[in-house]
């Protein structure tokens, strides 16, 4: 009984291990890779900066599309021209749009995208805040008051009789 159990508690652990850890993405195939490692290093640093157009929230080093694959050729074939990194996310940028860049950059145009939530988040605060001091200060200026509003005179006294 003890075995079956002990069994039970290291099926049940590698099951979790085995779904929670995250698994390679090898969406980089051999005839991708280009010889010179520097040059290899550098597409792959932009191809984790770019968005796979298909699955929109995976960089485009990790996607099996074959968008990105074609993505992926595009930059090496930018930086065996002899690109620099900047040239080719402009030239990504210009054909495809900001979309195409998984942090997008910071302008007039996506101020909103960047200052928007920590606005949206610090109104919060403030509007939590301010109520909780409202509440704080009702609780402390009001006296409690009995159901019927003030007592009477004879209930004053009744209540006093009863209290001795």
């Amino acid at each position: 009984m003890r075995a079956a159990y002990l069994l039970l508690i290291a099926l049940t652990l590698l099951t979790t291990t085995l779904l929670t850890t995250p698994r390679v993405a090898l969406a980089v195939q051999p005839d991708e890779i280009l010889t010179d490692p520097a040059l290899e290093g550098r597409a792959r640093t932009l191809s984790r900066e770019l968005r796979c157009m298909v699955c929109q929230n995976q960089s485009n080093d990790d996607s099996d599309a074959p968008l990105a694959r074609d993505l992926r050729l595009l930059v090496r074939e930018r930086l065996k021209d002899g690109d620099s990194d900047r040239q080719v996310i402009d030239f990504l940028v210009a054909r495809y749009g900001e979309f195409v860049l998984l942090k997008p950059r910071l302008s007039l145009h996506t101020a909103l995208l960047w200052f928007g939530p920590p606005a949206l988040l610090c109104g919060g605060a403030l509007a939590l805040f301010m109520i909780a001091r409202r509440r704080s200060r009702r609780g402390r200026d009001e006296q409690v008051k009995p159901e019927g509003g003030d007592l009477t005179a004879a209930e004053q006294a009744r209540l006093a009789e009863l209290l001795k």
